[in-house]
């Protein structure tokens, strides 16, 4: 189901963008207001923009003002969502948002629901949400899951974020039949780090295969996004052996302090950037970044090849 068009405020450099068939990329905004503090947070989201003008895409930064659904924001717009609080907005916290007339930020599965109903085919973000540890007893499982399950864009990631089950989330991935591709890595990336020793079910080693894997995916009217898993450059990682320890210890600190739901995740990314040094947010920063780069080039080609 499309969100109808009246509610979507497309900025009219997106507007222009898909009706004359350039190419574009949905950046979520949840890593602008949760995932990073001012000003680094403003600072990443203006680098993002740069480096997909720079690269021949066109930037569509998703979020939500005063109940407002906004594809592609004004600087002014970006800093708004920088400084003041925003709901964290997951798709099912949508109607809430609009019908209270609040500021919201996107998430995953909220990005992916108003970037398909815009037309958009690629979205960048820096890791995707999944199983949380312990959810056998818990049943935390984010809604990005049934959001990739639903929505058929290539979302370019850096693996699932690192404080998550990643063996549970592959297998949810799976279960939701979602096609999960590494790029030029046969091992599926645990965001800081480049490989968390599993097995992806695909490898591929150039932008061409993954757009004729999605132009494949799209004719045989499959409904599911297609994950291209893309590590961090390896200068910018912190290795698993080392960021696993800190994980552990983030998770006890959000036991003690009863965390749960949707303030798990920025209460366990804050946690392990005070004890990282600031070394975490740096590579989130990286990875990111780096997925920017990757979601522009295979945007390109999916119009110069098939027009998508």
């Amino acid at each position: 189901m499309k969100i109808p068009s009246y509610l979507l405020h497309l900025h009219p450099k997106i507007k222009e963008a898909l009706s004359s068939g350039k190419p574009v990329v949905a950046l979520e905004s949840t890593i602008i207001s949760h995932g990073m503090p001012y000003p680094d947070n403003l600072s990443f989201a203006k680098k993002s923009e740069k480096i997909a003008c720079d690269g021949g895409a066109i930037p569509a930064t998703i979020g939500l003002l005063k109940g407002k659904i906004h594809v592609g924001l004004t600087d002014d717009e970006l800093e708004e969502l920088s400084v003041k609080p925003a709901f964290k907005t997951a798709s099912r916290d949508l109607s809430y948002v609009v019908s209270q007339n609040l500021n919201g930020a996107t998430t995953v599965s909220s990005t992916l629901a108003i970037a398909y109903s815009a037309g958009i085919k690629v979205f960048a973000t820096g890791g995707i949400g999944g199983v949380h540890r312990g959810a056998e007893s818990s049943f935390d499982i984010s809604q990005d899951i049934r959001a990739l399950e639903r929505y058929p864009l290539i979302v370019v990631t850096a693996g699932a974020k690192a404080i998550l089950d990643l063996p549970k989330t592959l297998e949810a991935l799976e279960t939701s039949g979602v096609p999960v591709v590494g790029y030029k890595t046969k091992s599926f990336p645990a965001f800081y780090s480049r490989s968390s020793g599993i097995p992806v079910p695909y490898s591929l080693n150039t932008v061409a295969e993954i757009v004729a894997l999605f132009h494949s995916h799209c004719s045989l009217q499959r409904s599911q996004a297609v994950v291209v898993a893309n590590p961090i450059a390896k200068i910018e990682e912190i290795t698993s052996d080392e960021i696993d320890t800190i994980i552990e210890t983030a998770l006890i600190n959000c036991g003690n302090e009863n965390i749960s739901g949707k303030n798990v995740t920025p209460f366990l990314l804050k946690e392990i950037v005070e004890m990282t040094g600031g070394r975490s947010l740096k590579a989130n920063i990286a990875l990111a970044l780096n997925n920017v780069r990757l979601a522009v080039e295979i945007s390109k080609q999916l119009k110069e090849r098939f027009r998508f």
